[in-house]
């Protein structure tokens, strides 16, 4: 599904995008209220399908543990939508996508905030003629844009699951990005972010940035775990540099998948829109100002291992939410798995998520629906 927004969008960085296609997807029905509809912002890599196998690719669900009927974000409960961010590559208006020329945009795409999208996210509920989301939720990227929502559009949400997120980026989140970058614009084959006209891709580039990218999402145990020093498929080392190791394949291989179903462009402008949020230094440098006006129930999420965004930038946060006035709930789950556990199967985590869920629909008067319990099955396909 599509919605062209033909007024267009004025942009952060200063200029105007028009028009904007935003692309979403909608799992469950809305209810004649329009009162049960649940906002699922995806992360860096994700993209709306949610709730059900990408139609163009065949790829199951992202989030397959906690959307679907019966489970915590039940589909027939709830109304689970989910758009594609601004300058995604899943149908919204991108770097891949072309202007009102006719034109690719390529590197000529003008650079985009975490605010921009979550204006154009909003341009899709207004559509949709939904005033208010019982919930907003979002883990990693999803989960800054789910705090962006709460300080711009208060009250357009009724509560806010925020997980494995932060308020604004490192100095080593913003390292390992632009490392990334690097990556991708230095591959010959990245044609100055031409290669769309010169009918070129930068695969080299885009998997190793998405390389980069995955070391963050996991953790020193998590990768002992799976893997320590195995060796792949050989009895000794080469001495060469082939992939000796089964944790150098295991990384090789995450680099070619990612290369078949993204975009490097929109890989640089989304990252960079990362880097660039701060809540904290659009409200004076002091976080609570961001959540003054917000009088939705709050709950943040962090994982122990999850040096990407570590707990310690959550109980922040959550400290940030209570001298706002806020009414918020801090959960921390003891894992191995890293960033990335709220992909994966997490049973204490996601027992807390359904107790959230539930009391918010609760008080949002929905009628109960599912038991919270939990789904069988590793459920992920790929990391934030």
């Amino acid at each position: 599904m599509q919605y062209i927004h033909s007024a267009g969008l004025s942009l952060e960085g200063g200029g105007t995008i028009a028009p904007v296609i935003i692309a979403f997807d909608m799992a469950g029905a809305l209810n004649h209220e329009r009162s049960n509809c649940v906002l699922v912002f995806h992360a860096l890599t994700g993209d709306q399908y949610v709730g059900r196998a990408n139609p163009a690719t065949g790829r199951p669900p992202w989030w397959s543990r906690v959307v679907g009927p019966g489970r915590i974000l039940d589909t027939t409960r709830f109304c689970v939508l989910c758009v594609n961010v601004l300058g995604g590559c899943m149908g919204s208006t991108g770097p891949s996508e072309r202007d009102a020329a006719g034109r690719v945009y390529g590197a000529g795409f003008p650079v985009i905030t975490i605010p921009d999208m979550v204006r154009a996210q909003m341009a899709v509920l207004d559509h949709l003629g939904i005033a208010r989301v019982m919930l907003a939720i979002g883990g990693s990227m999803g989960g800054m844009l789910a705090l962006q929502m709460a300080a711009d559009f208060p009250d357009r949400a009724g509560a806010f699951a925020l997980i494995a997120t932060a308020a604004r980026h490192s100095a080593q989140n913003i390292a390992f990005y632009e490392l990334g970058r690097q990556a991708i614009m230095s591959d010959p084959d990245w044609r100055g972010g031409a290669y769309a006209e010169a009918g070129t891709f930068p695969r080299r580039g885009l998997a190793l940035a998405r390389m980069a990218a995955h070391i963050t999402y996991l953790s020193d145990e998590a990768l002992h775990r799976k893997f320590g020093r195995a060796l792949q498929a050989r009895d000794a080392v080469s001495y060469g540099f082939e992939a000796d190791f089964e944790v150098e394949s295991y990384l090789r291989h995450q680099g070619e998948r990612f290369v078949d179903r993204f975009d490097a462009n929109s890989y640089l402008y989304i990252t960079r829109a990362m880097d660039y949020f701060d809540l904290a230094a659009a409200h004076h440098e002091v976080l609570a100002n961001a959540f003054r006006g917000a009088r939705a129930r709050f709950c943040v999420f962090s994982f122990s291992s999850d040096w990407h965004y570590p707990p310690a930038e959550s109980k922040a946060l959550a400290r940030a939410l209570v001298a706002a006035g806020a009414d918020v709930s801090y959960v921390e789950t003891d894992t191995d798995k890293g960033h990335d556990a709220f992909l994966l199967e997490e049973p204490e985590f996601e027992r807390a998520l359904a107790g959230f869920v539930n009391r918010t629909a609760a008080l949002a008067g929905i009628a109960a629906g599912i038991s919270g319990g939990i789904p069988g099955g590793s459920g992920a396909n790929d990391p934030a």
